[in-house]
């Protein structure tokens, strides 16, 4: 009775287990999605029953897509199998992505393919451009409005710009007031560009413009070199003007007058008369000369003098010569030295100082000559000449001593001083300001700009 006992209860155990698996199989429990998985509806079906869900889950997701209208699936022990045509690579791929996200999903298989019927190829791209075309009618609105918005940032930045004051007034040159009002310019179309991208937002495309417009600015920056450092040295010379208009200057080892500095060149009128243009970019880089910006100025020649002359007394002959002269500043003061020790003469340097604005320095200094020639032959001062041999044939010779020579006796030089104004330099200096009065619009130098 024990052993049946125990049988009749090892049954009722069993059947009760058996029972509530049957009830559990019953009963569906909801399927958990994982994150980026799509679920099917009955998660413990049958296979057949799962693979069906699996085929149907797919078909009804590329029915919502465009371009899977051929693309048939089928299903086999989670097995997917698509076939068919798409438009692009792309949509072939993309299939891969959804079916794998589809829970139960053990391989795909795709045989997809691309279509080449091009009634089927060109459709989409006429849809595309038809529905951009409506969506761009649309956006026009919004487009003059931004437009409208452009003109008026513009205009106005225009507008300020082109107001002489305070610009003028601020600015050390005309060059300068036009930069900045170029400035005003570009800084207006940018605010203008800004505005209307923001009221059809796309500001995003703002960075995708200043990129490419920086990019384009490199290159060009490298390819014009050579005027964009042309530009900088005009900015800087006007700026701080190391000449004045009519000054005397030597640049890059041209000499002559000023007469005005342009944005590209420094124009100069040289002592023979003639137009040097110099590029402000070399202007700037060379060493100048200005000799205007000091009124006094000296001036040299050299002389010599025989061996077995009393060098002291002719130094000091040469010195009271000098001094004795009209146009001779006494300060600074004359000087005269010992400069070499030649193969028949001594070489000696006679220095004077001149006041350059009432007095021309080659006139000067060729009336400083004669006088102290002059000086030199009245105290017998010897100036040995080059001593040259000249050998002579017979006929030569005998030619020589039977020709009479006649000399006419010479006449007492004069010893009054010459004038030595300034006359050559003050014609250049008036052929200088009639260039001026001409195309005076051009000239950056002016006399209340700084200068170094």
């Amino acid at each position: 009775m024990g052993r049946g006992f125990l049988r009749a209860i090892a049954v009722v155990l069993c059947l009760g287990t058996t029972g509530a698996a049957i009830i559990a199989g019953l009963v569906v429990a909801p399927a958990v999605a994982q994150d980026g998985t799509i679920t099917t509806s009955n998660g413990s079906a049958s296979q057949a029953q799962e693979d069906a869900a699996i085929a149907t889950r797919i078909r009804d997701i590329l029915h919502e897509l465009d371009g899977y209208e051929d693309v048939t699936v089928t299903v086999k022990a989670g097995i997917v199998t698509m076939r068919g045509t798409t438009l692009g690579v792309s949509s072939a791929e993309r299939l891969n992505d959804i079916a794998g996200r589809v829970e139960g999903v053990v391989a795909i298989e795709n045989e997809v393919t691309i279509s080449t019927d091009f009634s089927r190829l060109l459709t989409p791209l006429l849809d595309r451009f038809e529905h951009r075309f409506w969506q761009s009618v649309a956006f026009l609105p919004l487009v003059g409005i931004g437009l409208f918005a452009f003109g008026i940032v513009v205009w106005l930045a225009f507008f300020i710009a082109k107001r002489r004051s305070p610009w003028d007034n601020i600015a050390p040159n005309a060059f300068i007031a036009d930069i900045i009002r170029a400035l005003i310019r570009v800084a207006g179309v940018i605010a203008g560009i800004v505005v209307a991208l923001d009221i059809i937002g796309a500001t995003a495309l703002l960075s995708t413009i200043l990129g490419a417009a920086g990019i384009i600015g490199l290159a060009i920056g490298f390819a014009v070199r050579d005027t964009v450092e042309n530009f900088i040295a005009s900015v800087l010379l006007s700026v701080r003007q190391p000449f004045a208009p009519n000054d005397a200057v030597a640049i890059d080892g041209q000499e002559g007058k000023v007469i005005r500095l342009t944005s590209r060149a420094t124009i100069l009128l040289s002592f023979d008369g003639n137009h040097v243009r110099i590029p402000n970019q070399a202007v700037f880089k060379a060493t100048i000369i200005n000799y205007s910006r000091n009124p006094e100025r000296r001036f040299q020649f050299d002389i010599g003098v025989a061996y077995g002359t009393d060098l002291a007394a002719v130094k000091h002959l040469a010195e009271d010569t000098l001094n004795a002269l009209p146009f001779i500043l006494e300060t600074p003061s004359v000087a005269v030295w010992t400069t070499e020790l030649g193969a028949s003469d001594i070489g000696m340097r006679l220095t004077g100082w001149i006041n350059q604005d009432t007095t021309g320095l080659l006139a000067a200094r060729s009336e400083a000559i004669r006088q102290v020639l002059l000086a030199f032959d009245a105290a017998g001062v010897e100036m040995p000449e080059t001593t040259y041999r000249i050998l002579m044939n017979d006929v030569g010779q005998e030619a020589a001593e039977g020709a009479e020579i006649v000399t006419a006796p010479p006449e007492a030089p004069s010893t009054e001083v010459e004038n030595v104004d300034a006359t050559q330099e003050h014609d250049l200096e008036n052929i200088v300001a009639a260039e001026r009065e001409t195309r005076s619009d051009e000239d950056l130098l002016r006399k209340s700009a700084a200068t170094e």
